[in-house]
This record gives structure tokens, sequence and C-alpha cells, in this order.
């Protein structure tokens, strides 16, 4: 991954386009959250209603500037930066699809915070269609999607290793999706 790749998929990412790349766990299908017309066209990509993208930031602040409240991220800030994405909720209705709660996750991978810092935070699905398996490469991310997305960038072969996902009910930490990182339902993470 080049440094004039990462420019190039950043300039594109910040006028409005999609791009797949590879995330902190798997290759996404990524767009600007606070741009709305983006993240329409990549719902529409993805065939999702009621059913949220993830969004990823570099930081907790990054966040807060889209308009996601400090207290419900203070509130699970010990669970990052790591490949954990915790639902949280908020009122971004064209983000989270009119749900009130949305997966959020603050990345510990350097290559993608460099990204984060220049684009703000990204909503990010996997890259597949529905009911397929995920792109482990761009190859296969391009069968899926070919014109329909802007701009690929190539980390080459990445695993199958989805980020755990977490809720918080009253204080109770309730584990949807056991991913790379294992958390107990103490809340705990397990080293």
């Amino acid at each position: 991954m080049s440094q004039i790749e990462v420019n190039k998929c950043v300039g594109i990412l910040n006028n409005g386009g999609l791009a797949v790349i590879p995330t902190d766990t798997v290759y996404g299908v990524v767009c600007r959250a606070a741009d709305e017309v983006a993240v329409q066209r990549l719902y529409r990509l993805k065939s999702r209603e009621n059913k949220p993208g993830t969004v990823i930031a570099s930081s907790i602040d990054q966040l807060v500037e889209l308009g996601i409240k400090r207290r419900y991220l203070s509130a699970v800030s010990q669970y990052w930066p790591n490949p954990i994405s915790i639902e949280i909720p908020h009122d971004i209705n064209y983000l989270n699809q009119d749900t009130g709660r949305q997966a959020v996750r603050v990345v510990n991978n350097k290559n993608l915070q460099q990204i984060l810092d220049k684009t703000g935070p990204l909503l990010t699905s996997s890259a597949n269609t529905p009911g397929k398996s995920t792109s482990k490469n761009i190859a296969e991310a391009k069968k899926y999607f070919t014109d329909k997305v802007d701009f690929y960038l190539d980390g080459g072969e990445l695993p199958d290793n989805p980020s755990t996902l977490i809720r918080i009910i009253d204080d109770a930490v309730e584990v949807l999706r056991q991913g790379s990182v294992k958390v107990n339902e103490a809340g705990e993470i397990e080293k």
C-alpha cells in the first residue's frame, strides 16, 4: 500500500466516493460517515435496511465531532483502541438508518488511523454482498462490486477476522459476536 495510493483513496473519500480498504479487521467498503449522500449510496450498494454499518474512527474525539454523545463513548473507552465494536445509541438518523443505535469502533491500526485522520470517521461494512463470504483480498472485492465502488486500496491477503461486537445494557455486557479479541460476559478482555 503506497502513500500515493493512500492519498488517492483519501481524495476520493473526501469527495463523496466509496472505497474498499483493509480495515483493522477485514476488507470493508467505506465512505465518510459525515457525508449523508455517500452513506445512502453505501447502504444501497450493500442492500442494507435497518441494519446500520459500523462507524470507525481514530479517536473518541472524532466520534464526538461527528455528533455522538461523549458520555456514551466515555463509558466504553476502556475497550479502545481495539478491534472491538460497541453498539451505542445516537440520533444521527441517516447514519443509523432510524434504528437509534449503531456499532462504533476506535481502531488500533496505524495505516488506517492515517486515513481516518484525513477523512474523519468512516462508515464501513464488510466487503461482500449479502449472504456471501467477506473478501479476503481485492480481487474478491472487485468480483462483488466491480465499478460500483470508486477505489480499491490493496492491503494484501487478510484473514477473516471480524471485530468483536458488544452492547452494554444496564451495566451488563452482551457479546453479540466474538471476534479477534475475546470479551467475557463480565465485560473483561481475555488475554
